[in-house]
Formats: C-alpha cells, sequence, structure tokens
C-alpha cells in the first residue's frame, strides 16, 4: 500500500512513499542537479515550490550544513526517485514533507510538456488520494504569491565584512548566502537590506553599488526593490542576478514574463554575443526578461534565446539571469563578481550630481 500522493493539477494523482510526512501545495518544479541538493534544498528561490530532482539517487554523499545556502529547507516539498536516509530524516526534521519511489520521469516530462503546475502532496501513514487533490485545489499560483519576498528576506539590516574599499547594498529578495560571501570573498562590504527597504534605507549606507539579489516569484511583485532602482538608477552602479536582473529591467521600463518550466539545473549554455564563447552555468528561475527597455542584451541561453546577460555603459549596470556563484554547478562565471567590483572602482561609475 502507498502511504503517499501527489495530485497534479491535470488531474492525475501518482502513488508514492512517504519519507517525511506532512500535507503541502506548491506550484511543481524539476531540477536537473545530479550534485548540490543540499544547496537547491536551501536556496531561497524554491520557496512555495514543490522540488523535483530529476537524477534518481538523492543524498548520496550525505547532509552537510557548510553547504547551505540558507538557514532552512526552502520548497515546500522534494520529490525524488529515491532519496537517502539522511536526506530523509533532514527534511522529516525540517517538516517538509518529502516522497520518493515514484517515476520521476513522468513528471519532468509532464512538467516539460504541460508547464509548471499546481501540485498537491499528502504523506503518510493515513494520507489519502483525497488529502492530496485538496491540497492541489487550495494551491496559489506563483504570481499571486504578492509579497513572498518577506518569506525569505532579512527582517533587519545586516552587515559582512570583507575588509575591503567596496560598500554594496544588496536588497535581499531570497539571496543565496554564496552571493553575498562571493562579494566578501573580494574585498567587498556588504550590507543586506531587506526585500522593501526604502531609498533612503539605501543611502543611509552610502554604497557604491547597488545589488538586486536572486528571489523566488514573479518579479513584478517586488515593487519596493523597483522604487529603488529608480531612484538609484544613473547614480548608483547597479547589479542584480536572476529576480534580481528582472526586478532591475522592469523598473528602467522593460517587462519580464512566466516561462512555460523555467531553467533550473546546473548545465544551462550561456553565449557571450561579445566574445561568441559559450559558458556552463546554474540556474533557478521561472520568469524571464521580454522586453530590455534600455538595457543591452549581452548574453542569451543557447536552448531557447532567452535573455541571460544585460549590460548599461550609460546607466552602469550589469545583470545576469543565471547563478554566477554556482553552488551548486560550474564555476565558469565567477568572473562576474570581479566586473561587479570593477563597476564600483571604476572611472566607468557615474558620480552622482
Amino acid at each position: 500500500m502507498s502511504d503517499a500522493y501527489i495530485a497534479l493539477a491535470d488531474g492525475r494523482v501518482l502513488e508514492a512513499r512517504a519519507r517525511a510526512p506532512g500535507r503541502t501545495r506548491g506550484e511543481l518544479v524539476f531540477t536537473t542537479a545530479y550534485t548540490g541538493y543540499e544547496e537547491s534544498l536551501t536556496d531561497p528561490s524554491y520557496a512555495e515550490q514543490i522540488l523535483t530532482f530529476s537524477y534518481p539517487l538523492i543524498g548520496n554523499y550525505g547532509v552537510r550544513s557548510e553547504r547551505f545556502e540558507s538557514d532552512s529547507v526552502q520548497p515546500r516539498a522534494a520529490v525524488a526517485r529515491e532519496l537517502t536516509d539522511d536526506v530523509a530524516d533532514w527534511l522529516g526534521e525540517e517538516g517538509v514533507p518529502a516522497v520518493d519511489h515514484v517515476d520521476t520521469r513522468e513528471i519532468v516530462t509532464t512538467v516539460r510538456e504541460e508547464g509548471a503546475m499546481a501540485c498537491g502532496i499528502a504523506a503518510g501513514p493515513d494520507a489519502t488520494p483525497e488529502d492530496a487533490v485538496e491540497e492541489m485545489e487550495s494551491c496559489v499560483p506563483m504570481s499571486d504569491h504578492v509579497d513572498i519576498g518577506a518569506q525569505v528576506s532579512v527582517a533587519e539590516p545586516t552587515v559582512h565584512e570583507g575588509g575591503g574599499d567596496v560598500d554594496v547594498a544588496m536588497l535581499d529578495c531570497g539571496a543565496k548566502g554564496s552571493i553575498v560571501s562571493s562579494l566578501t570573498e573580494r574585498g567587498a562590504d556588504v550590507h543586506v537590506l531587506p526585500y522593501d527597504a526604502t531609498p533612503e534605507d539605501v543611502a543611509s549606507v552610502d554604497p557604491d553599488v547597488l545589488f538586486v539579489s536572486n528571489g523566488p516569484g514573479d518579479p513584478e511583485n517586488f515593487v519596493a526593490a523597483q522604487d529603488v532602482v529608480d531612484e538609484f538608477a544613473g547614480e548608483l552602479p547597479l547589479a542584480g542576478i536572476c529576480l534580481g536582473q528582472q526586478v532591475i529591467t522592469s523598473a528602467l521600463g522593460g517587462s519580464t514574463e512566466k516561462m512555460p518550466f523555467g531553467h533550473r539545473g546546473v548545465n544551462q549554455p550561456v553565449k557571450d554575443l561579445r566574445t561568441d564563447k559559450v559558458v556552463m552555468t546554474t540556474q533557478n528561475h521561472g520568469y524571464t526578461v521580454d522586453d530590455t527597455g534600455p538595457l543591452e542584451v549581452t548574453q542569451v541561453n543557447v536552448n531557447d534565446d532567452t535573455v541571460e546577460g544585460l549590460d548599461s555603459d550609460e546607466l552602469d549596470v550589469i545583470t545576469r539571469q543565471y547563478h554566477p556563484e554556482a553552488n551548486p554547478g560550474p564555476h565558469d562565471s565567477l568572473g562576474f563578481f570581479d566586473e561587479v567590483i570593477d563597476l564600483a572602482t571604476s572611472d566607468r561609475r557615474i558620480a552622482a550630481d
């Protein structure tokens, strides 16, 4: 007898094995990453989603807290072909439902063909298919999570010292810890501000660069962050990763759109249009830039031509849709953080009036 059920928006209910009990709902997505499950499960960009691992065995090198990208598990549930006891126990301790012994190939194919969709999970000795369906029917679309930033952002400003001469004001829309460390390792002092920080909050830091982090959900719901970008555009250099690219673009007059199933994994090829070089990148996003506004497209995804990098010499802007810090994934694009530091210290910077 099955003791876990996965209800999909297309009407199917899949049987599975409960590894960590509970009932929950969320947008069903998948990652193709075959390592880095600790980083993926603690990535704030997975908030309000149910994460399916396409790689069949998750947990074969244990669970190490030094690899965590935040202080808690972020997806609402985890689905795998097989979870080791280490990962299942960790998720159970975190109160996050987890199921396995399900055909994840079928789930991945469904999401690729039909798009990310509402999903409900019921796991445990008393779980029923009806429980999972009830959860699925209560699922809220990602764009309706209008204040999702509050779930993943710092409550109060914090400072991470790098000991250098560059001050970075980071709007924390759900930042991965390795983004902060990638900047501090280069000597920057990173002032992490709440996602709804005001222009006055940013001005009080007197930063050399305004940085907008990654995060979950629809970028159009991060209105406060867009207002901050609009306030400082042309006065401070701007940088952003993932959701940060989308927020900056929207604030400068561009637009974004939801993708059918997004990019999530560590093998997304990105071409630099200036050098014609292709690098492999780590990605986790369900929205993309549609209209780039005043920004120049510098990098594109080889698979689908979506925008991966934007730049503006006039406005001092540099953004990436992928995750240059990786964790997990290839380190091909770590040089982005050197460019951010250069943006703050070089003559390219626009001096405020």
